[in-house]
């Protein structure tokens, strides 16, 4: 009987929530990453943290990176990450590695931006044969 109730008491909460347009909320892309950073772009969220939390000029940085599909997009199968200044038209001087950790989950090493100024750090989200960029601006 108190099983049969609270199945009654369950239904009826949802019933009421459908009613008041009151819709349970996902979790933010990357929910787990403390102090992370996000970007957007049509078909994906991008979100990272670095380590460490402080980017130095001329200090390595590494990232663990979350990239959510939005609806209706595939999971991506590889992310390559660059940055760029584009006031000066160079970009980093060294090669990031990025490591995939399995469903959209990925670690990049060998991060930095060698002078001061505004970088754009691109993530290329792939899947197939379709890369989209996410970008995000960072001043240091």
């Amino acid at each position: 009987m108190a099983q049969a109730m609270r199945g009654i008491v369950l239904l009826g909460a949802a019933a009421l929530m459908m009613s008041t347009g009151v819709r349970a909320q996902a979790p933010a892309c990357g929910a787990d990453l403390a102090g992370a950073q996000r970007a957007e772009s049509a078909h994906y969220t991008v979100a990272y943290r670095t380590s460490p939390a402080k980017i130095a000029v001329a200090g390595h940085f590494s990232m663990e990176i979350a990239v959510c599909a939005k609806a209706g997009a595939p999971l991506p199968d590889a992310l390559r990450i660059d940055a760029r200044m584009p006031e000066h038209g160079h970009g980093m001087n060294y090669t990031v590695t990025v490591t995939p950790r399995g469903r959209g989950r990925f670690k990049a090493a060998g991060l930095m931006f060698h002078m001061p100024g505004r970088w754009e750090l691109v993530f290329e989200v792939r899947s197939g044969d379709a890369p989209e960029r996410v970008i995000h601006n960072i001043t240091l």
